[in-house]
């Protein structure tokens, strides 16, 4: 990924002291684990915003399209300024180089929260479905993608089928609860 073999300060450890690799190894880790929670937020997130796109009376295809983006890049730059913030605070000057670079690599599955969605636009501009029935799929289709995490995370964990399946359930309720959610409030 670019940056393994940095500490907790984002400064290249070398290969010379002991425990580089192990410390390479938790950096990767931890670096997945937050690409994971800003993949599962941007999903959360999305499904809100495609269901209140679902039941708006006046969406077109490029309105559609233009909210979706508009989210993601949003949800990206907001995490970004967080991330810079939180970084010019804790250490007291500016992420650059390796920890600019890893600031970049953990929220850009912020940005492809949008994919999804957008694929299901584009079937609903060449005829494929309507796009409110694109919409509500994609929404569909993020809530599904909570279950599939829970589940892995679940078997990752050695809980067993069932409680894999358990933990799938509860991330797809959470999804499911936010869509409803959304919709009741008819915006």
């Amino acid at each position: 990924m670019g940056h393994e073999g940095t500490g907790d300060d984002g400064h290249g450890t070398g290969s010379d002291g002991p425990g580089t690799t192990a410390d390479a190894a938790t950096a990767t880790a931890e670096a997945s684990a937050a690409r994971l929670k800003e993949r599962l937020y941007a999903t959360i997130t999305m499904i809100s915003v495609v269901i209140g796109l679902a039941a708006s009376e006046h969406v077109d295809a490029v309105g559609a399209t233009a909210t979706v983006l508009t989210a993601a890049v949003g949800l990206w730059l907001a995490s970004l300024v967080a991330d810079q913030q939180a970084h010019r605070v804790v250490h007291g000057r500016l992420a650059t180089g390796a920890e600019l670079r890893r600031m970049l690599w953990v929220g850009s599955p912020l940005l492809l929260s949008a994919v999804g969605p957008l694929i299901l636009i584009g079937s609903a501009v060449l005829g494929v479905m309507e796009l409110p029935t694109a919409l509500y799929a994609a929404a569909g289709v993020n809530v599904a993608s909570l279950f599939g995490w829970g589940w892995y995370g679940g078997v990752r964990m050695g809980s067993g089928p069932a409680l894999a399946l358990l933990a799938g359930a509860l991330d797809a309720a959470i999804g499911l609860s936010v869509a409803l959610v959304k919709a009741a409030a008819g915006h």
